[in-house]
């Protein structure tokens, strides 16, 4: 047996199951040990991007790290992107970067680099391997210290020879510290100051959005008349028919503004106080109402279900909570397709305890909006704002969760950042339905121009935000990968492929006209 080998047998010990790999000639080694390995699935992704992105959605659907298989320095800094959208969700991903022989790298190869100071910027922990059979222990260090509460981006590198190399002995799993809690005088205090409020909200993320979490937040809502509000951008909520409802707090700084005004407290669970996404000029960028009494609870390393848990105890707060959502049946307007229309007609549609991947940028709001009373399902965003996210999350969610139907919402300029994405979800035959939002715009950033102040956009500026010179032919690339796709325009032609997809297995893609 050799480093690579026992590493590889000692991270599915661990409970390792997935890897997503995108591998190099240094890396042939570790690629031989995982077809050896039964207990780990080895998905390849064409651009490192997607593997890492995959990482991201494998671990917001199953609190578990997979590995991913990252070729040198310069293959892992293309998957960082989406390695910081992981790290901003604050979800456990296992980097394996694998690196030139010891003995090579004096030698500047052209593919010699600073690994770690890559791994600096978005890694909560990078080891290197100093021998084989220090190389299974180097990985389960990194391990674990991506599954600290609530998970981390970890990376550890290696080096071919000790891959190569014969390695013997055997490493313990290590134990998972369990997440910190609060005081009991921290809980009070809460407890106290929502009991006391005239106009009161818990600003939630993290776990506090798990079905589990919104319980207690409801429970102490139902107590108190507290307001809840979540993150613009989350990592994963549970949300839908039966399922505690919340308030999400708008995108625009001076919107995000006028939502929290006139709030007198603020219980922060699982996140931080609410900023801005960007400066603009004469806009706000601290978000909180002004005198507001503001109580952190905790940082994201504290448990944040058995925060709300014991503040909803505290306040003798009922034990079932009523004000959860009702089914609705969204009535469609015929004609042209727009957000709201696309909303109803996922709304309807939408299957029981299916994933959403959400990356749909300026069309992706009427559907958040309008399937708060759909059937059971989980909703994901891009937390950390780059873009490319969204194909590759919902790679990782299909494979962590193969019997529930995933749903990309995908604008059309954020889906050629990790178009190879669709690649893979054929190559796996994984239950997902990707619809590419297509207005031939970034239109976001039309947007983003008159606010930082541009009044007379000119031909190259706005030549820079479109995507119609060429048009990009969405239902050619789905079909040159091997994917089914059709391409629609109406409201009526939206809900029959809508409701075909949801209807049958397997990879599609709808190209949405809006």
């Amino acid at each position: 047996m050799n480093g690579a080998d026992l590493l590889i047998k000692k991270l599915a010990d661990a409970g390792v199951s997935a890897c997503f790999a995108n591998p190099g000639t240094s890396e042939m080694q570790l690629v031989a040990a995982l077809d050896k390995e039964p207990r780990i699935r080895a998905v390849l992704g064409l651009f490192e991007g997607v593997v890492t992105g995959a990482a991201d959605g494998f671990a917001r659907m199953t609190d578990t790290p997979a590995l991913t298989l990252l070729h040198l320095g310069p293959g892992y800094a293309n998957g960082i992107a989406n390695l910081h959208n992981a790290s901003r969700a604050r979800v456990p991903v296992l980097n394996m970067i694998g690196d030139h022989a010891t003995h090579h790298l004096e030698l500047d190869a052209p593919l010699t680099s600073d690994i770690d100071g890559l791994t600096s910027a978005v890694c909560a922990w990078t080891g290197v391997s100093t021998s084989p059979n220090d190389l299974p222990e180097v990985g389960l260090k990194a391990w674990q210290a991506s599954m600290e509460y609530p998970g981390n981006v970890t990376a550890f590198v290696a080096p071919a020879n000790h891959a190569w190399d014969p390695a013997s002995g055997d490493v313990d799993i290590p134990d998972i510290p369990a997440p910190k809690t609060l005081s009991d005088d921290e809980i009070m205090e809460a407890a106290e100051a929502l009991r006391n409020s005239d106009s009161a909200a818990l600003f939630m993320g993290g776990h506090a959005l798990r079905e589990s979490g919104l319980i207690q937040a409801g429970r102490i809502a139902e107590a108190t008349g507290a307001r809840l509000i979540t993150e613009t951008f989350f990592t994963r909520q549970q949300r839908g028919v039966g399922r505690v409802e919340t308030e999400r707090l708008p995108y625009f700084g001076e919107m995000a503004a006028e939502h929290l005004q006139g709030l007198d407290t603020l219980v922060i669970v699982a996140s931080k106080p609410p900023v801005s996404f960007f400066a603009y000029p004469g806009k706000p960028g601290w978000l909180s109402p002004e005198g507001a009494s503001l109580l952190q609870m905790g940082d994201h390393s504290v448990d944040a279900i058995d925060t709300l848990t014991r503040i909803a105890n505290a306040l003798g707060a009922p034990n079932e909570v009523m004000n959860v959502a009702q089914r609705v049946e969204h009535a469609l307007e015929s004609g042209p397709i727009n957000a709201v229309e696309l909303g109803k007609v996922i709304a309807n549609r939408l299957p029981e305890n299916a994933i959403v991947v959400d990356e749909g940028a300026t069309n992706g709001l009427g559907a958040f909006l309008m399937t708060g009373n759909a059937a059971p399902h989980d909703w994901l965003t891009l937390t950390g704002g780059a873009i490319g996210a969204g194909l590759p999350m919902a790679v990782g969610a299909a494979i962590a969760c193969p019997d529930q139907k995933v749903i990309g919402l995908e604008a059309d300029g954020s889906a050629m950042y990790t178009v190879q994405a669709l690649w893979t979800m054929v190559r796996e035959d994984l239950d997902v339905t990707v619809l590419i939002l297509n207005n031939g715009s970034y239109a976001i950033l039309n947007i983003e121009l008159a606010r930082v102040g541009v009044e007379a956009p000119g031909p190259t500026a706005l030549s820079l935000l479109d995507l119609t010179n060429p048009a990009i032919q969405w239902t050619d690339i789905a079909k040159g990968m091997g994917m089914a796709a059709e391409r629609v325009d109406t409201v009526e032609a939206l809900d029959e492929a809508v409701a075909r997809a949801m209807n049958e297995r397997g990879p599609r893609l709808i190209e949405v006209i809006l």
